[in-house]
This record gives C-alpha cells, sequence and structure tokens, in this order.
C-alpha cells in the first residue's frame, strides 16, 4: 500500500512524535542519518501520507503527527520488536528470583514492575477464581456473637472475613462446622461452593447443628468469591506525567474508570491468547480513546490464567511495551504455573 520511501518516512515521524510529543517537520527528518531525503521530497511525501489518511496536521503547527491509522499501520508493519534492554531485564530477572508464597503477590508484583518500567498504566488480572478452589476453612470465635472465617485457597490466597454467629453456639460446634466443611468442600472451585453449600453440606450439618438454615447464610457470606481482587492496577498517575493529558477533564474521566474495576476486568480480558493491540478509538470505552492499550494473555499447559496490560497515550513506545509484555507473560505462566501442577 505504501512505497518504501513512505513507510521509511512514516516510521521516522512515529518515532520522533513518541519521544517528542511534538510535531514532526520535514526538516528534523531531513537531519536524520536513516532518512536520506531532500526536505522538499519529504515534505511531498508527508502530504501524500496525510491525503491518505497515516498523518494529521494541527491547525497550530506545519509539522504533522500520526493519526490512528497511521498508529495502525506502524504496529502492524513498521514496529521493531527486540529485546528487553539490560537494565530492564535485570529488573524481571529479580522478579523472577524473588520468593512470593501467594498468587496475589506475582499478580501485584507484576503490576508494579511494568508500571515502572514503561512510565505508563499497568493493569494485571490474575487467574480467573473458576481456577481457585477451597483448601482449607476455619471458624475462630471472637466474642459471643462474633467469629472470624479464615478461607484459604489452592493457590495460597487467605481471606479473612468477619462473620455473625447464632446464638448459642460454641467452640465446639464451630470445630465441628469447620470438620465438614472441609471434608466435604477441600477441592472445590469457588463458584461452585454455594451450590455444594446448600445441598450436601446443608443436609449434613442439619444432623449435627441447631439454627442450620441462619448458619448456612453466615457461611454463605463467608465463602463468597470477591472477582474483583484479581485485578491489580498501578501507575495511574503516570497519565498525569504525558502532554497529551494537560486537560483536566481527560484526566478526570482516566481516573474515574480506573475506579470502575468490572469494566477494566472487561476491557482487558476481552481478548484471545497472544498480544493485541488497540489504538485510540479502537478501544471499546469512550474514556480511552485517546489512548492505546496493548493486552498479552499469560498461559500454562495451555489453558489461559490471566492478562497483562498496558495503557498509555497513542503517542507510545509500542515496540518497547510489545517486547516487555511478550516477555512479563512468559515469566509469569512459569510463576504462576506452579499453583497449577
Amino acid at each position: 500500500m505504501l512505497t518504501e520511501r513512505q513507510r521509511m518516512i512514516l516510521t521516522a515521524i512515529v518515532d520522533d512524535y513518541i519521544r517528542s510529543a511534538e510535531p514532526v517537520g520535514s526538516r528534523s527528518i531531513s537531519k536524520r542519518g536513516d532518512v536520506g531525503f531532500s526536505p522538499a521530497t519529504i515534505r511531498n511525501e508527508m502530504a501524500d501520507l496525510e491525503e491518505l489518511g497515516f498523518l494529521e496536521q494541527p491547525h497550530t503547527s506545519a509539522g504533522r503527527v500520526p493519526s490512528t491509522k497511521g498508529y495502525r499501520y506502524y504496529v502492524d508493519h513498521l514496529v521493531k520488536v527486540g529485546e528487553v534492554n539490560e537494565v530492564d531485564m535485570n529488573r524481571i530477572r529479580q522478579f523472577m528470583a524473588e520468593k512470593m508464597n501467594q498468587m496475589e503477590q506475582v499478580v501485584q508484583h507484576a503490576a508494579s514492575i511494568l508500571s515502572n518500567l514503561t512510565n505508563y498504566t499497568s493493569i494485571v488480572l490474575g487467574p480467573e477464581t473458576f481456577n481457585n478452589s477451597l483448601k482449607h476453612f476455619q471458624l475462630v470465635p471472637l466474642n459471643k456473637e462474633t467469629a472470624v472465617a479464615i478461607v484459604v485457597t489452592n493457590t495460597g490466597h487467605v481471606e479473612n472475613r468477619t462473620v455473625t454467629i447464632p446464638e448459642s453456639m460454641d467452640m465446639l460446634e464451630m470445630e465441628k462446622i469447620a470438620r465438614i466443611l472441609n471434608s466435604k468442600l477441600a477441592g472445590v472451585s469457588l463458584p461452585r461452593l454455594r451450590s455444594r453449600l446448600y445441598s450436601e453440606v446443608g443436609q449434613e450439618l442439619g444432623k449435627y447443628v441447631t439454627h442450620c438454615e441462619q448458619l448456612l447464610d453466615v457461611l454463605d457470606n463467608a465463602l463468597s468469591s470477591d472477582n474483583d481482587a484479581r485485578m491489580f492496577v498501578s501507575g495511574t498517575t503516570n497519565m498525569l506525567t504525558q502532554p497529551e493529558f494537560k486537560d483536566v477533564d481527560k484526566v478526570k474521566t482516566l481516573l474515574d474508570l480506573f475506579d470502575e474495576t468490572p469494566t477494566l476486568i472487561k476491557l482487558v480480558s476481552s481478548f484471545s491468547d497472544g498480544i493485541h493491540v488497540k489504538i485510540g478509538a479502537e478501544n471499546d470505552h469512550e474514556a480511552i480513546n485517546n489512548c492505546s492499550l496493548i493486552t498479552a494473555t499469560y498461559s500454562f499447559d495451555g489453558k489461559p490464567l490471566g492478562t497483562i496490560g498496558i495503557l498509555g497515550p497513542t503517542r507510545m513506545e509500542y515496540g518497547k511495551v510489545i517486547t516487555l509484555l511478550d516477555v512479563l507473560s512468559k515469566d509469569m505462566a512459569v510463576l504462576l504455573g506452579k499453583w497449577y501442577k
């Protein structure tokens, strides 16, 4: 579709604009050692690229900036995806070497590393709750009215919830309840706990415990899974450092989106295997129509476990981000895979 010269000039414009955040003129392109064309030739090609929809010209400048179509062509045909530089690679090696005992620690730490390495916002989804199952349950009394329900999953996640216990329930009954739950529900996936709780577990509890219906409601609350807990966002304020987001309204819309956990999960998890790039208006939410979202899934034994993503301006270092996501998604698969062996 584009000539080799047009491809070279478009690459130079995108690279310069990513670095400077300023419209790019023909003179600055001609001074690059890797282009080798006169300013007049470059101006003509820039005009053609603008007519084809790959470039745009801000009203206040003689220079050009890439359009969404230009970025898309750059990502699909021109971007250089290479090796991670040594400094970033050392950070990733350190991440791999750290001992993390819970799956959530791995996911949260990955989000932090990505936002620091890119200076963009990272969004990391841990494995879906259907991959998690109950390993151990315990009830610890606090006083006559309340107890702490401790839920431990097969992934090492520990969750504590304070629950109100029925009147007259003593320590022996709590221990009996915990034994029944562990014998009946250990190994059951979290989304299936409720149905199993009200069927066979409810029948078993009814033989030994009074206030069975009230107790089942308490246990239902204690065992309910929080799907939002599997998402970690890091570097939300990094957007404030980008020239494109000096507009307070744009920033407020973005920050509001970061509080909408279900929406973010849907945006990031709506991709199939591999690395995906959505640029500008290609995104499904108006709040990020001026951003690019790059995601990569990580899998173990052919089964997708989660997604890591980077949200930044359309003027993003695509090559660096794609390379980092490729490396880190593979490392995440190795680290999290040990919980599924």
